[in-house]
């Protein structure tokens, strides 16, 4: 028997894709797998077992092994929770609008002369106006005849089997327009399908004299009671995918035919108590101008399909939104939660004037991506990519950037049971240079070990990772797979212009010696008769480890640049750690300690005429922004979406007065206090 306890590192813990990922995973062996959590214990098999667990993102749970296959099961268990089970963006990534497209937005649309405006909770930016539609789910009702074991039991499983395939043919029309985040929602739906805590109650409930649909219900019913109790959002919010489940397969129990989703022949903007997946994807998007919903919440996956199809939705807007019949004009705003019900002449006006304004600057905002990002008193940053792979690669310079500024090359070592050779990340480092014709791609050394172990490479267990081997100390042990990276990223020098990072650099040492293996395998390259290019790679580090900043002036003498990575840097600062949803509010990359170590490594780097970028999460905040261009930051490196909208506002911040803010920043006490200092510098900039 084997048994462990382990942090959730993903910061909404066990929710419905995380816990998918567990339950696969654990149905791979023929071991007995249990979790506990307090008191609760589960079979890991189960997927709605593991959500009405109800772990939290940071809690600890208990994983018991007992079988044949206990060792390795054991060991890729582990390695899998480590790793986050697939979930790797922050929490604030995953639920509202970026801060960018509502920060200038806060007050509703129009004024509100006569208590005609609703309010819920913004989930989807945007705004709709046009007339209400009720979407009403036709009721289905329980059949409670019993006809035999036999054929309820052949019912149920034949009626199981044909939702799984409307489905998966859901969800392979959903692939055609939407994410494989989105379209991995409807898989979690066909997992619960075939759940076999779920199944088995419901046999046993059958082999107990229920009828099969009867059975069903009050299975699905009982779960969905657990899944309520719980004080989470996040897994209180699965509710309505069961009940999306629970009818799916009733209307082919019962013989209804299946649910078409049939809107006006004119666009409308559709309100409900509340959407299941199936049905926010279901809607024509050419008729549908938003949802807004009495019920739901941010974190639903509803929610999440209308985020990704650029659909605005307002959730949780209570039984008044019920009550407005269909065909009354509304305003819907998506950006600050509001639904306006029978504007008067005058407000429409100004409603459609807003609305124009809004959209013409993301249009504008787009057609000006690929625009220099200069201030008006002649300050150019540089605006570059954070990049995962080679679909990034390619969208890269659509988007507006300058290049890239961070290819995590981590996507080429994890989720595989052995190390990629030397020809296979070549070619992939070769495509990614390819596509940025000619842009710097800035290439950062595999950041492995910490939240990412690799199972091919043999490490003992650390009571905290974060602290232990990983990054470049990992590399530097493992030289054989490092001397492999470095020459599949040098060979590929002659197709673009590279430049090479090495993350979670600590002491000098530790630089020194990765440049000497750098020049030993260009050496070795040379004497093979391998072509590395004729001009020596811009060299540098990331700063985000405060050691490294405090030695800035040090490193400065010997790297070529540094490239700030905010996340783990705020993250060891201030020792919190940054996947920990309990401290998610403290843990601000605006915190003046971080903002102290980012302003030391700019002024030392620019001593000695080295560049300084950015490449964490704070690069992207529309409130760091000026504080940053104030520091002197020379680069920002973001996620693809966020370029436009981040050059659009750096085209209209006045370096000189960023400076004088970034002065004020830097002796204030609490991080609170520089962002209410940026919003009064922001708001000022406008008058």
């Amino acid at each position: 028997m084997k048994d462990f306890e382990i942090v959730i590192q993903n910061s909404t813990g066990l929710h419905a894709r995380p816990a998918k990922k567990l339950a696969n995973l654990a149905k791979a062996y023929q071991s007995n797998i249990q979790i506990q959590h307090g008191e609760k214990k589960i079979n890991a098999k189960s997927l709605i077992s593991i959500l009405t667990l109800g772990v939290e993102g940071g809690s600890t749970i208990r994983i018991t092994i007992d079988g044949a296959d206990e060792e390795i099961a054991s060991r890729e268990l582990y390695q899998a929770i480590e790793e986050g089970l697939g979930e790797t963006e922050p929490v604030q990534q995953q639920t509202l609008p970026n801060a960018a497209e509502t920060a200038s937005v806060s007050q509703p649309v129009v004024e509100d002369k006569n208590d005609s405006i609703i309010k819920g909770v913004p989930c989807s930016p945007g705004i709709s106006i046009g007339p209400l539609f009720q979407y009403i789910r036709p009721e289905i009702k329980i059949k409670s005849q019993f006809q035999g074991v036999a054929e309820e039991s052949d019912n149920f499983r034949k009626a199981v089997a044909t939702a799984c395939l409307q489905l998966e043919d859901i969800r392979k029309k959903m692939a055609s327009s939407l994410a494989q985040k989105e379209t991995a929602i409807i898989e979690v739906h066909i997992d619960l399908l075939n759940d076999s805590e779920l199944i088995k109650e419901t046999e046993s409930q059958i082999e107990s004299g229920q009828a099969a649909s009867s059975a069903w219900h009050a299975v699905i019913e009982k779960r969905a009671a657990q899944l309520q109790a719980l004080n989470d959002p996040y897994l209180a919010a699965r509710v309505l995918d069961l009940k999306d489940v629970e009818n799916r397969v009733q209307r082919i129990l019962v013989g209804a035919p299946e649910e078409t989703l049939v809107l006006p022949d004119y666009p409308v903007i559709i309100t409900a108590t509340d959407l299941s997946p199936s049905d926010a994807a279901g809607f024509d998007p050419r008729k549908t101008l938003g949802f807004c919903l009495a019920g739901g919440g941010t974190t639903s996956h509803t929610a999440i399909i209308a985020r990704a199809l650029g659909i605005p939705a307002v959730v949780n807007m209570g039984a008044a939104l019920l009550e407005v019949k269909n065909d009354t004009e509304v305003v819907l705003d998506g950006r600050n939660g509001s639904l306006l019900v029978q504007p008067d002449e005058n407000q429409l006006a100004q409603a459609r004037q807003i609305k124009q304004q809004w959209q013409d600057k993301q249009r504008l905002d787009k057609e000006n991506a690929a625009e220099p990002a200069i201030t008006p008193d002649g300050r150019q940053i540089e605006v570059v990519a954070n990049i995962g792979g080679i679909k990034d690669a390619c969208a890269a310079l659509k988007a507006g950037a300058e290049g890239v500024g961070l290819l995590r090359t981590e996507f080429l070592f994890l989720d595989r049971e052995q190390a990629p050779d030397e020809a296979e990340q070549h070619e992939i480092y070769t495509q990614i240079l390819t596509a940025l014709q000619g842009h710097p791609v800035l290439i950062r050394t595999m950041d492995i070990g910490g939240d990412k172990p690799l199972p091919y490479i043999k490490m003992a267990p650390e009571a905290n990772p974060f602290l232990g081997v990983r990054g470049l100390r990992l590399s530097l042990i493992y030289p054989d797979l490092f001397r492999q990276q470095l020459r599949a990223i040098l060979r590929a020098v002659p197709n673009g212009r590279v430049r090479l990072m090495f993350p979670m650099v600590a002491d000098i040492e530790e630089w020194r010696a990765a440049r000497r293996l750098v020049e030993e395998v260009r050496k070795e390259c040379a004497s093979a008769g391998m072509d590395t290019g004729s001009s020596p790679v811009e060299m540098g580090i990331m700063i985000e480890v405060p050691s490294a900043a405090l030695l800035a002036d040090v490193f400065a003498r010997e790297v070529d640049f540094f490239s700030i990575g905010t996340n783990d840097l705020t993250q060891y600062t201030l020792a919190m750690d940054r996947g920990n949803p309990a401290l998610a509010a403290q843990s601000d990359g605006l915190h003046p300690a971080v903002l102290r170590l980012i302003s030391m490594t700019v002024e030392a780097a620019h001593r000695e005429k080295r560049w300084v970028g950015v490449c964490g999460e704070l690069g992207a905040d529309p409130q760091a922004l000026p504080v940053l261009l104030g520091l002197g930051v020379d680069e920002l490196s973001v996620n693809l979406n966020a370029i436009a909208p981040l050059k659009a506002q750096l085209r209209k911040t006045n370096y000189q007065a960023a400076q004088d803010l970034a002065k004020k920043a830097l002796t204030c006490e609490t991080a609170h206090q520089v962002r209410s200092l940026s919003a009064s510098f922001e708001s000022e900039s406008k008058n």
